[in-house]
């Protein structure tokens, strides 16, 4: 019988918690125990985070980063830890601090010293970082923005319900702290691309993904892989950003958990 072992879900920007529910009933239905919590700030019902966001404004990654340390070294083992997004990025950061048994990023955006960004990813973020003053505030992009970013794949009355049910504003200060990454000595999406100590990581990519393309992905794996830790790479052809919510999701979530409960090369 499999000893029982605890996963630590980390969503992404323009989302909280509840993007993993189906990731959630999945998982605690194999027997797991699941710790699923929002970014500082990002708690509660949909509609009210999208009226009062001032809670978010100024978030960093940094501050999302160490909250979730908290959580881990809470935990009464060393979790899985799967992260989407911005949140697959949080994954590496605990992972080189030592933390997790495993990781699985799933459509990371970019750790400081990927340099080059498809098109697509810097369409997909230009609705914040066309603006300055969005550092220090929250956006929420707008349904024709989340269905570009997010959900290309699927058909817009598809994509509307997504946005209706788990888009919230994003902290700006979030983009551009990854933007300007390779400019910050101290960037707070640096890690130890030669940290032999930490655990065994799994970066996956969607193939027709806007916001993080495999480009990005691939270039994230290269430079892990100059660690003797444990790095693999998997790519699911024709998923979006939104590749842990939109249908055929259940095998992206089985393919994380079961590389998870045995890494391997792939």
């Amino acid at each position: 019988m499999q000893a029982k072992k605890t996963i630590v879900l980390i969503h992404g920007l323009w989302m909280n918690a509840l993007s993993w529910e189906n990731w959630v009933e999945r998982y605690r239905g194999r027997g797991f125990d699941v710790v699923v919590k929002s970014w500082p700030g990002l708690d509660g019902d949909i509609q009210a985070l999208r009226q009062h966001h001032a809670a978010i404004d100024n978030l960093g990654l940094g501050e999302v980063a160490d909250h979730y340390e908290t959580i881990v070294k809470a935990l009464p083992e060393p979790p899985i830890l799967i992260g989407h997004s911005m949140g697959g990025v949080v994954v590496q950061v605990l992972l080189d601090r030592g933390l997790g048994a495993a990781g699985v990023a799933v459509d990371p955006g970019p750790l400081k010293g990927v340099l080059a960004l498809p098109v697509s990813a810097l369409r997909s973020a230009f609705p914040v970082l066309k603006n300055p003053a969005n550092n220090h505030r929250a956006v929420m992009l707008s349904p024709e923005e989340f269905h570009y970013a997010f959900t290309n794949t699927l058909g817009a009355a598809e994509s509307q319900a997504a946005y209706d049910r788990y888009a919230v504003p994003g902290p700006g200060r979030v983009l551009f702290q990854a933007a300007l990454a390779n400019f910050n000595p101290r960037a707070t999406t640096r890690v130890d691309f030669h940290n032999d100590a930490r655990a065994p990581l799994l970066l996956i990519a969607g193939g027709d993904d806007h916001v993080a393309p495999p480009a990005v992905t691939k270039a994230e794996a290269k430079l892990q892989g100059k660690s003797a830790a444990l790095t693999a790479y998997k790519e699911f052809p024709g998923r979006s950003h939104f590749t842990i919510g939109q249908p055929g999701w259940e095998e992206v979530a089985d393919f994380a958990l079961d590389w998870a409960l045995n890494p391997r090369e792939l």
